[in-house]
């Protein structure tokens, strides 16, 4: 009967990603975030500036690192902990409107430049640096129209600070700025009321070099057809133009426009990709589980005199050894406590993403979340570690918590200590300030350990789990296995399918973290992750099974590497995305990139060995519970 619960089970797990699949909805809603502001005409509107960034260097700068034209009295604005550890550096700025009132050529200010200054500009704009800009806690962006789409435009986070070009008939290469910039207010009118809210905030900029004859006089500016190059002692004159258009766009939904993907159609291909991939691993669990071990249950359980029962071959065989504690079981435990706190982590997240309430107008609220959620779901870490160092018979429980507590964010923090170590030597404003830091040791140590301490607390006053059988006192000896059943070639080859079956998702992510684009699809992304749970799920049992059959009973740490080796795959495919997406060439941005991305890859290797230990767990556990063992 237990072999044919857990026949239903799985069918039914696929019967439900299915409808998961066919009914949920992809794209996920969100809420605003803030309060709507009604503004009437004439209202002042305030432009803040944010970080000038680059897809060349990775490395943030704060606005005014470039001799821009500044307010009397720079202003910080308050920041959460996500935008600090992003390098946002939210600061107001000398752009001011009136709602609904255009107004063309407005002077901003004129700035000679020196050497210095001149160099700055003429840096950031040879590494492509973008300016930011908000207005109504709305970004600044650029539209660019897609001519393989009708009426298709993809917008672009701020406008370049510059471009590079030549003269005519000249093949020395120049730097040019864009010293005026063209804004688009989009608003929403009441139809009931004088009122307006703004749902859009869009930039052309523009090189132009502005001329006035003899002294200065704003009535005398001329615009003409040269673009304003950069050059030591040349005077820069920063104007603007600021027009206001009424659109049909809700307030509520003005995000839509910045969030709409254009590639729904690959999306949904990784899915059914993905999909294809579940239902074939699926016939092949339901086979084995169907056939093989209904037949081998069966065949076992009608075993009657003792000559049959020595002739056992197969999984049964190995059943005094498979339950055996394994080399570093103390190691092990610390893992899976880590990826259960990784996984109850992610899915709060996904969770509360899918909700609406990771809105995309609190920047930083994902990073804020996902920091908050480990700390406060280190009572789940503690409590998995210590049921499962209980059930290999250790007594030194508190040696093991304080391991799970300690050894995956120390390893972390110290990868994360020496990139931001890097990051302070170039002067961006993407280091972490020493406060920061401190904050995030004290939220580590002052929550975190402790909650890990009485979830583990809560799990020794827990009764040991069972074995269904007895495990014998002398290790069985294990025959010479196949090639094909190397640790090492069974290991590398499980993780190839729970990589497949993201690995699509994956490089919208990685464009959405290192080209700066819009990505708030949590819906596709959810769907992804249930389809990894269970690939990863799938493809450990079948190995395990496989691995059984073929009386090797080591199946602990194998079952978590099988699945966890996908995280080799997240990084080769990282390496291959640097290399042929990415447009990097300085050496600091380069080990930022491969830094970062050997956390994460460090982080899916433990989230991955975890599902798939648990997977194979309940499965072993199932199966000899299901026969009659003398």
């Amino acid at each position: 009967m237990e072999g044919h619960r857990f026949q239903v089970g799985w069918v039914f797990s696929v019967f439900l990603l299915c409808f998961f699949f066919f009914f949920f909805p992809a794209h996920c809603f969100y809420l605003p975030g803030v309060a709507p502001e009604d503004l009437q005409k004439g209202d002042q509107l305030y432009v803040k500036v944010n970080k000038l960034t680059s897809t060349k260097t990775q490395l943030p700068f704060s606005y005014y690192s470039l001799p821009y034209c500044q307010p009397e009295h720079i202003v910080d604005n308050a920041e959460n902990l996500g935008e600090v550890l992003r390098g946002d550096r939210i600061e107001n700025s000398p752009y001011e409107f009136k709602m609904r009132k255009p107004r063309m050529c407005n002077i901003v200010c004129r700035k000679v430049l020196d050497k210095k200054t001149a160099k700055a500009f003429k840096e950031k704009i040879d590494d492509e640096y973008r300016v930011n800009m908000i207005l109504d806690n709305l970004p600044l962006v650029v539209p660019v129209r897609r001519f393989d789409q009708e009426n298709g435009v993809v917008y672009q986070h701020g406008f370049h600070v510059g471009l590079k070009g030549r003269y005519a008939g000249s093949k020395e290469e120049k730097q040019f700025i864009n010293n005026h910039l063209t804004f688009t207010v989009k608003y929403h009118k009441d139809p009931h009321a004088d009122s307006a809210r703004i749902v859009g905030f869009e930039v052309k900029p523009f090189s132009v070099k502005h001329e006035y004859k003899g002294e200065w006089n704003e009535k005398t500016l001329t615009s003409s057809e040269s673009p304003q190059e950069v050059e030591e002692t040349r005077e820069i004159i920063f104007t603007y133009d600021v027009e206001f258009q009424e659109s049909d766009v809700k307030w509520a939904y003005r995000w839509d426009t910045y969030l709409l993907m254009a590639d729904d159609q690959i999306h949904w291909f990784s899915i059914v990709n993905s999909l294809m991939t579940v239902l074939f691993l699926s016939g092949m669990v339901a086979m084995i589980m169907l056939r093989t071990l209904y037949r081998d249950i069966s065949k076992y359980n009608q075993l009657e005199t003792q000559e049959e029962a020595q002739e056992e071959t197969g999984w049964k065989l190995v059943h005094g050894d498979v339950f055996r504690a394994p080399a570093n079981s103390d190691l092990l435990c610390v893992y899976v406590g880590t990826g259960v706190q990784f996984f109850v982590m992610i899915l709060v997240t996904m969770i509360f993403a899918l909700l609406g309430f990771l809105s995309p107008s609190n920047r930083g609220g994902l990073m804020t979340a996902m920091l908050l959620l480990w700390v406060f779901i280190g009572l789940f870490a503690g409590y998995s570690s210590v049921r499962l160092y209980k059930l290999f018979k250790g007594t030194e429980w508190k040696k093991i918590t304080l391991k799970t507590a300690l050894m995956f964010p120390a390893t972390i923090f110290s990868i994360f200590f020496v990139l931001n170590a890097l990051i302070w030597g170039q002067k961006s404003s993407g280091a972490v300030p020493f406060g920061t830091m401190i904050a995030l040791v004290l939220l580590w140590f002052g929550i975190s350990v402790p909650l890990v301490f009485i979830g583990s607390h809560i799990g020794i006053q827990k009764p040991t789990i069972q074995d269904p059988v007895k495990t014998s006192k002398i290790p069985r000896q294990i025959p010479e296995q196949a090639w094909y059943m190397n640790p090492t070639f069974s290991i590398l080859i499980g993780g190839i399918l729970p990589f497949g079956a993201v690995f699509i998702e994956l490089f919208f992510i990685l464009t959405s973290i290192w080209l700066h684009q819009f990505y708030y699809i949590f819906g596709f992304l959810f769907i992804v992750f249930v389809i990894l749970i269970v690939t990863c799920a799938e493809i450990t049992i079948v190995l395990c099974y496989f691995q059984l059959c073929s009386e090797d009973y080591r199946w602990w740490w194998r079952s978590y590497l099988t699945s966890g080796s996908s995280a080799l795959y997240l990084f080769l495919y990282a390496a291959f995305y640097f290399f042929t997406k990415l447009d990097i060439t300085k050496p600091v941005s380069g080990v930022l990139y491969f830094g970062y991305m050997l956390i994460v890859s460090y982080s899916f290797f433990v989230l991955t060995g975890t599902i798939g230990f648990y997977a194979c767990f309940r499965f072993t556990r199932l199966i000899y519970s299901s026969v009659k063992i003398e």
